[in-house]
């Protein structure tokens, strides 16, 4: 089952960079002997409208058409529902399961992600009520994915 991380806005060369690119090629190294990848990070530039209401709605019609429409998707918001890793896992491993094409991880810009495009999602996921950088949600995400492969996979879990 594919994976995709879909995000506004491209990480810089650094340390976030740096880290993404580590958990997701462990999560494929991972993922692939359990269906459970590959994972691709997709990129969309921020949008240069002066509202916030404008840029969110013109990143949202990126996004949208970025990522494949039979997908779960999932609008990671700090509003949304936060789960244990363990549960998370059992998640991922339930929709590739029953056949889902692929899941994609949808994260909004410095303004973040637009109402409707969160509404449309089949799930809100947070990693916490904190208000998060977007491109550290990026790492929290493929180090997630990457933590759920190496459950799914049965290697020791430190939290069992």
């Amino acid at each position: 089952m594919r994976i995709v991380v879909a995000a506004v806005g491209r990480l810089k060369d650094g340390p976030e960079r740096a880290l993404v690119a580590r958990y997701i090629e462990r999560a494929g190294q991972v993922g692939r002997g359990i269906a459970l990848g590959p994972v691709d990070i997709l990129e969309i530039p921020e949008s240069r409208a002066r509202r916030p209401e404008d840029r969110k709605r013109e990143e949202a019609e990126a996004l949208r058409s970025l990522v494949d429409a039979r997908f779960h998707r999932i609008a990671l918001d700090e509003r949304g529902k936060s789960r244990p890793s363990g549960e998370f896992a059992a998640r991922l491993a339930r929709l590739r399961d029953d056949g889902c094409a692929g899941i994609a991880f949808l994260i909004g810009g410095a303004d973040g992600l637009d109402e409707g495009l969160a509404g449309e999602c089949s799930e809100r996921l947070s990693f916490g009520a904190m208000t998060l950088p977007h491109q550290i949600v990026r790492v929290l995400a493929a180090e997630q994915v990457y933590r759920a492969a190496t459950i799914l996979a049965g290697h020791p879990y430190h939290r069992d």
